[in-house]
């Protein structure tokens, strides 16, 4: 007998692959239902809805595969407790995250106009998105600052990797969020940044979240923003999407609509770990083929008319530019989710190859990922 799968209609690179695997019908995430869903046996979901006892008591859903790294839209103690296994993908787009932190990064350096090698940045979360984010500001030349409670009690810190909240609080000139959303336990991050959290930042810091909404209270923030404690703000997630706050997106450097982790590698990596793990829990053995991630209409990128200071950036925005997305939020707010679900083709670095980089930039291309050409040796400013 066929396994029945309900899977969300916005997944990409899922439909005709899926199918390897049972009997599937795709609709949009908001209309997953106890009806809908009641006599499936697994569904491949995203944070649309939020699945607890109001959706799945009494249906026979045995397992359901979130293509997202988080799980906060899961009632997990439900699951546990019915005999319902979730699974997420983890890491499945933390190369596409820290591309969108490394472009904002150096938008917001070429505003107002400072070096970011003479800045400091806390990360708050150092797993696998944190990790990407660190490794990349370490690229950068930046300074580090590294939050981590779980992590250094698992790992210890006799080697000083890892600080408290107050030094980033006294010392980071940025201070970015890469933690899940817990409301309870030791390490809860539900309004981690709070207001005394943003009442006693000492350096005027820029607060960047691309992590869960939740972690930053957006009241607080906006207060913050108006008073001039903080510099600035990047905002890919927010409380209450899709109604944000139309106040704070205003007041954003950078305001995205949850699709930091939206790259195509990314959404493909997490379509496939889904599937992987629905092929898993029910033994099936099945050896999938999988659809190609399609490649950017433009791969070569030519600096050859770039001055060796810009290169970096632009080749990093022709790859991703955060402002893009920014202009048609802000003019177009109640369309959110409809940003999320009509996203475009965004390929990571390794999907472009660069012509004409300057020496002085090429090694940090390379490190990012990109793709250099030997023409970079020819014709280039210096």
């Amino acid at each position: 007998m066929k396994l029945k799968i309900l899977a969300d209609a916005h997944i990409p690179y899922l439909k005709g692959v899926a199918e390897q695997f049972g009997e599937v019908e795709y609709l949009p995430g908001n209309q997953f239902t106890r009806e809908t869903i009641k006599d499936k046996d697994a569904l491949i979901v995203r944070t649309v809805t939020h699945f607890g006892e109001e959706i799945l008591a009494g249906t026979t859903v045995k397992l359901i595969c979130s293509a997202t790294i988080g799980y906060d839209h899961i009632d997990t103690d439900y699951c546990d407790s019915h005999g319902i296994a979730w699974r997420t993908a983890p890491g499945c787009n933390a190369n596409s995250v820290e591309q969108y932190i490394t472009a904002s990064l150096l938008f917001l350096a070429a505003r107002y106009q400072f070096n970011l090698q003479e800045k400091t940045i806390g990360i708050v979360g150092v797993g696998n998105v944190g990790s990407k984010v660190e490794a990349a500001c370490r690229k950068l030349g930046m300074n580090l600052l590294l939050n981590d409670p779980p992590r250094e009690e698992k790992e210890g810190n006799s080697a000083g990797m890892f600080v408290d909240l107050e030094v980033i609080k006294q010392q980071a000139d940025f201070i970015t969020f890469h933690t899940p959303l817990t409301k309870a336990g030791k390490h809860a991050t539900f309004h981690l940044a709070d207001e005394s959290f943003l009442r006693t930042v000492a350096r005027k810091p820029f607060i960047i979240n691309a992590a869960r909404g939740g972690i930053t209270d957006n009241q607080v923030l906006k207060k913050a923003l108006h008073e001039g404690t903080l510099s600035g703000a990047v905002m890919d997630c927010w409380e209450n999407e899709p109604d944000i706050d139309r106040e704070l997106l205003a007041l954003a450097d950078i305001a995205t609509p949850h699709i930091a982790g939206y790259s195509a590698d990314g959404k493909w990596t997490a379509t496939k770990m889904s599937l992987e793990n629905l092929n898993n829990f029910f033994g099936l053995g099945i050896t999938p083929q999988y659809d190609k991630v399609p490649q950017p209409l433009l791969q070569e990128i030519d600096l050859n008319e770039v001055s060796p200071e810009a290169q970096l950036a632009h080749a990093v925005w022709h790859s991703y530019n955060p402002m893009t997305e920014t202009t048609a939020l802000q003019s177009a707010p109640e369309k959110f989710y409809w940003f999320r679900s009509n996203y475009p083709l965004r390929r990571e670095y390794h999907a472009y190859r660069v012509i004409h980089a300057a020496p002085s930039v090429k090694e940090k291309l390379e490190m990012l990922g990109f793709e250099l050409s030997p023409a970079s040796e020819e014709n280039v400013i210096r």
